[in-house]
């Protein structure tokens, strides 16, 4: 009796064992399944707020980068002065055997590396008289940080303020000090640091910067833009026809040929 006994509480143990280890196992998947959730909700909370479908901002995902549409500004569309017609900064002779248009964001990377690539052979270009260039500056990057809309209200700040060639140096120094995508992103104060380097009073940018004048006339360029079907940064035209080519030297070499 001692013995069978013995064995009946043996079996019951083993089966208590068995059911801990199967209610474990059971937490443990379940554990898993919910971390896993998690993670893919946090992804495609991401995602979104990546893209800016938050806050009121509509995004059209091209390629990785971003078209920005707010739903609008309560400020005026008012140009700068010295700004173009469409919504940028004409560089060189208006006669010049070829026009090039560059949509751009000063937040974009790859804006960056096409500045680092062809500015120099560009600028000599434009001053032979062989090219002229206009600058059209795209709040393209809103979802990923304010910078971006930022920086392009403080191009046309300068543009209004200190005029063409100041505007041009500030354009330049804007590319110069380019931050990550990751951040940090510079601030006011940093954008007026770069406007008074590049030859602006502070007195004159300062507000300008601070409150953001020309932001119904960037969320206007960024309308356009999208209205001529330009879905990425940088975005260049030479003599109205779009560069190509699957390299940023490719693009640039079309630029100065």
């Amino acid at each position: 009796m001692a013995q069978k006994k013995s064995s009946h509480r043996t079996a019951e143990e083993k089966a208590a064992t068995q059911a801990k280890r199967d209610a474990r196992r059971s937490r443990t998947e379940r554990a898993k399944a919910q971390a896993e959730e998690r993670r893919k909700a946090a992804q495609r909370k991401q995602q979104l707020t990546r893209a800016g479908l938050v806050a009121g901002v509509l995004v059209l995902i091209v390629g990785g980068y971003f078209l920005v549409t707010n739903l609008g500004s309560d400020k005026p569309d008012t140009a700068p002065a010295g700004a173009s017609g469409n919504y940028g900064l004409v560089i060189g002779d208006a006669d010049a055997p070829k026009e090039v248009v560059v949509y751009e964001d000063f937040l974009c990377p790859f804006c960056g590396q096409l500045e680092q690539t062809v500015r120099d052979q560009l600028d000599a270009a434009v001053e032979a008289g062989e090219v002229n260039v206009e600058y059209r500056p795209l709040p393209f990057l809103e979802g990923i940080d304010d910078y971006s809309p930022e920086s392009a209200n403080a191009f046309a700040v300068v543009l209004d303020a200190a005029g063409p060639d100041v505007a041009k140096t500030f354009h330049d120094l804007l590319f110069d000090n380019q931050p990550s995508e990751k951040g940090p992103f510079p601030n006011s104060d940093d954008l007026v640091d770069l406007a008074v380097e590049a030859g602006a009073t502070e007195g004159d940018v300062r507000p300008g910067i601070e409150d953001m004048a020309f932001e119904g006339w960037v969320d206007a360029a960024a309308d356009a833009a999208s209205k001529a079907k330009v879905n990425s940064t940088p975005t260049v035209l030479i003599n109205g026809k779009k560069a190509t080519g699957t390299t940023i030297e490719e693009i640039a070499a079309q630029m100065v040929s």
